[in-house]
């Protein structure tokens, strides 16, 4: 029962309701880190989209738009309603030439600027991405969507209850999520095309932490309706369900490997680290290397399949920070150097950036981290956490 009570309290809290945190109003922008990225010129042929691709290449940690030699002069300009070409020039000849539409002038504008990140550095583009995320913007923890940089915002939920852990299929056509709408906390899956909303899992307990496989053919979730909460999985149409963990031990945050064959989550004691193969009954091993007796929250990275990003508290200071784990090396480095908490990591398509929340006194916050340089940058201007990607 004691570990049912303090699993049920960090549904509604959050991991960073334990901590000391950083007394701060506000959380502002990070400076870059040492790495000062390539040096490109970036422009646009109207005040819009010359200010949005400002704003991506600043964030892109890969890049460098303030200095004096470029090796890219990378142009935008708007081609139709919603369509965006970007020319991509080099020592005065054009190697990208490309226009590209959007659902609408911005995303095409992302999609444009993604295509010029793969021609001018090699990396997977994530300007396209889609975020869900929590907002109590309304006084109440509702669920949102909008681009990465917080624009087309739009809100889905209207439930007056705490919501949380949005989590994208990956086709982008429905989003699951755990709310109190009922008071207890069940599984809902939200279908994006018509906004119809139903129960994916209520059972008894507690029913969370759900998440699609990569794949689109399965969810992993946590329920605890015969005892401990464990790791549950079932087919994408939500039934049968099938129990994958049985132990003692209280489970959080499932998520499948990239190729859907695995999964990695959390347990006490700790919590720490395991991984298992997503089958019923397949031994779990614990994921060495971890940075402190506290690792929860990991997330798998579909860009660069060795690594699972993580949360995990500093033994001197007591605050979450955000730490990336190496399974070729085995080895797990911290990658946020913030004086607030940094929690609830999210991988983006490259293997390089991800979206964490930063939690201070009276603000959450998401920010882009770029786990190479350490340049970290707010996102938006609108309270937000518990963010999920969409990745183009």
């Amino acid at each position: 029962m004691q570990k049912l009570l303090r699993f049920f309290s960090a549904l509604v809290l959050g991991v960073a309701a334990q901590s000391a945190v950083a007394q701060t109003s506000h959380i502002d922008v990070v400076l870059p880190g040492a790495d000062a990225g390539m040096p490109v010129h970036v422009s646009g042929n109207t005040a819009e989209i010359d200010a949005l691709a400002r704003t991506a290449f600043a964030a892109h940690g890969a890049y460098n738009i303030d200095g004096r030699t470029a090796q890219f002069d990378i142009r935008f300009s708007a081609a139709g309603a919603n369509q965006v070409n970007v020319q991509v020039i080099k020592n005065g000849s054009a190697v990208l030439n490309q226009t590209l539409g959007g659902t609408s002038l911005r995303n095409a504008f992302f999609r444009a600027a993604d295509a010029a990140v793969k021609t001018t550095s090699g990396l997977k583009g994530f300007f396209a991405s889609k975020l869900a995320f929590v907002s109590n913007r309304t006084g109440k923890d509702e669920i949102y969507v909008g681009d990465l940089f917080m624009g087309e915002v739009k809100q889905l939920t209207r439930d007056n209850a705490y919501a949380m852990t949005p989590r994208w299929a990956p086709d982008g056509t429905k989003l699951i999520y755990t709310s109190y709408f009922k008071q207890f906390p069940d599984i809902y899956l939200i279908n994006l095309q018509n906004n119809d909303r139903t129960k994916f899992a209520s059972f008894q307990g507690t029913n969370s932490g759900a998440r699609f496989s990569p794949n689109g053919q399965r969810v992993a979730m946590i329920l605890s309706g015969e005892g401990t909460p464990e790791v549950y999985m079932s087919p994408a149409s939500g039934k049968p369900v099938s129990r994958l963990t049985r132990s003692d031990a209280v489970k959080s945050s499932p998520c499948f490997s990239p190729d859907s064959s695995r999964i990695v989550y959390a347990a006490e004691p700790g919590p720490q680290i395991y991984i298992m193969a997503a089958a019923v009954n397949a031994p779990s091993q614990r994921m060495g290397g971890g940075l402190s007796s506290y690792c929860a929250e990991p997330d798998w990275s579909i860009g660069d399949p060795n690594k699972i990003a993580y949360t995990f508290r500093e033994r001197d200071s007591g605050r979450f920070q955000i730490a990336v784990h190496d399974l070729g090396t085995g080895k797990s480095e911290k990658v946020s150097k913030a004086a607030y908490d940094g929690v609830e990591p999210a991988w983006l398509a490259d293997g390089r950036h991800l979206i964490y929340t930063a939690r201070a006194a009276g603000s959450r916050t998401l920010f882009l981290l770029d786990t190479k340089s350490g340049r970290t940058i707010r996102i938006g201007n609108i309270a937000a956490e518990k963010a999920s990607v969409l990745n183009p």
